[in-house]
């Protein structure tokens, strides 16, 4: 067993390697909807004759606003077989979209820091798609950058020795001028890149003309498929076919049904729910980590864009990972001190509302830096403080298919570190799934969402196993 507490998600990969929202509505509002005429004059009008089970979906809900969710829903947007005047793509979202980790991650992604693992192809995949993005989607955030690897120090020691080494003094930010130790390259960012992830869910909401329903979800309707697939479990019992979703629209009390006939659970760390949903039909064990983040204000000069992952600090707690914004703004999270959530207190859901920072780790955060950049010491202010809640099942791999025992219900969560930077590979993954029966992209075998649920006896039964991973940046 690998312990993986306070690590950061470089030294993750090595161990386990073989603002604000631009739309405006209110609190009470149960729709919320963004058109865009370019692309609905563009969209395909080609039929799907791939589609699971041959039926062409009609209704198709993604539960979850997030920059998962809203991947997955663009994406089934952007399919050959999509054709608007036969299917309806929404999302169905808590709170607003981004409102959770999409709204506070810091949109850091990095292609080869998967390679070997069954992860890789999700790493690959979303980086290349992201570049192709850029343009397609017009985000003013995204770009590449380079990575160094920093050890704190009591002096600038470290400072003096990495102006000398010429690698790394190419790179060396302008913000980056105080005591450290050891300063090391981990990239040019020839495969490192950002994007700061409310652009992207908002940009995909708008270029997939994806219709927002807010509201919180509180089950699914379902009949026994009795024509079509056939699909069923080797004792003979039929599969469920969805009919719809049960939710409660926000500001409101009473439940009202969705028509569905495709459902795609996408919810973070909330997914977990969808044991309740579907009778138990699969066991998704589910860890919350809740951890704080802040980000410092643009100040007076330009801030060079280069990353840093940043060594134990024992005399603050904390393990910086630092990433400069376009905006000139600095993100800041590896601060330590983190909150494990259960399962259970996410099925109630927990953090779901408010999920505020912790002050302590915050002045922890800043004095940390502060050591690092003489720059920030003098004259740097922090713009917000902020937390949220990464999904790690107990593998710290995604749940990413079929729910068993339905037809027309997904699954697509527990990302955990690397939410945002597989958002793209995972939409596009789960999108050729639903379209095609099969995803062409990704082997998705890995993360079968079953793999914790083990058939007992002649019926169905739950097990658990894997293993705890802790933090996870």
């Amino acid at each position: 067993m690998i312990i993986m507490k306070h690590l950061s998600s470089l030294q993750i990969l090595l161990l386990s390697v073989p603002v604000q929202l631009t739309h405006s509505f209110s609190p009470s509002t149960s729709t919320l909807t963004t058109r865009s005429k370019s692309m609905s004059m563009s969209m395909s009008t080609s039929t799907s004759t791939t589609a699971t089970s041959s039926k062409i979906p009609k209704n198709i809900l993604v539960i979850g606003g997030g920059i998962q969710g809203t991947s997955v829903a663009y994406h089934l947007s952007q399919h050959p077989s999509y054709n608007s005047q036969n299917t309806k793509i929404q999302i169905l979202e808590a709170k607003s979209p981004a409102s959770a980790a999409s709204g506070k991650g810091g949109g850091f992604m990095a292609r080869s820091w998967g390679d070997g693992s069954p992860t890789q192809s999700l790493h690959h995949l979303g980086f290349d798609l992201y570049k192709e993005y850029a343009t397609k989607l017009d985000l003013k955030s995204y770009r590449k950058l380079p990575v160094l690897s920093v050890s704190p120090g009591k002096n600038d020691s470290g400072l003096k020795r990495a102006l000398k080494d010429r690698n790394v003094k190419d790179v060396m930010p302008n913000w980056l001028d105080g005591n450290m130790g050891n300063v090391g390259l981990l990239g040019y960012g020839d495969d490192t890149a950002q994007v700061t992830p409310t652009e992207i869910v908002e940009r995909m909401i708008e270029m997939g003309n994806i219709e927002v329903i807010v509201g919180e979800c509180v089950g699914v309707e379902s009949n026994i498929n009795e024509v079509g697939s056939g699909n069923g479990d080797d004792d003979g019992n039929k599969n469920k076919q969805i009919s719809g979703v049960r939710y409660i629209p926000r500001g409101q009390s009473e439940e009202v049904i969705i028509e569905a006939d495709t459902v795609v659970v996408s919810a973070g760390p909330w997914s977990c729910t969808a044991e309740d949903w579907f009778d138990n039909a699969v066991d998704l064990p589910m860890e919350g980590v809740k951890s704080t983040s802040i980000v410092w204000k643009k100040g007076e000069d330009d801030v060079d864009a280069t990353a840093l992952f940043c060594g134990e600090d024992n005399r603050f707690g904390t393990h910086l990972e630092v990433y400069p914004r376009p905006d000139g703004s600095i993100y800041i999270c590896g601060i330590g001190g983190s909150d494990y959530i259960t399962k259970e207190e996410l099925k109630a859901g927990a953090y779901r509302e408010e999920c505020n920072a912790k002050e302590s780790r915050v002045d922890a955060a800043s004095s940390a830096f502060r050591e690092m950049s003489g720059v920030y010491k003098q004259k740097g202010a922090l713009d917000r403080v902020q937390a949220c809640m990464r999904p790690c099942p107990p593998d710290a791999m995604p749940y990413m298919g079929k729910i068993p025992g339905y037809d027309g219900a997904y699954i697509n969560a527990g990302h955990n570190c690397w939410g945002i930077a597989w958002a793209a590979s995972c939409g596009k993954a789960m999108a050729e799934l639903i379209w095609d029966g099969e995803s062409s992209s990704v082997d998705l075998k890995p993360f079968d969402p079953s793999r914790f649920t083990t058939k007992v006896g002649g019926g169905r039964g739950r097990k658990r196993r894997g293993m705890n991973v802790g933090e996870q940046w």
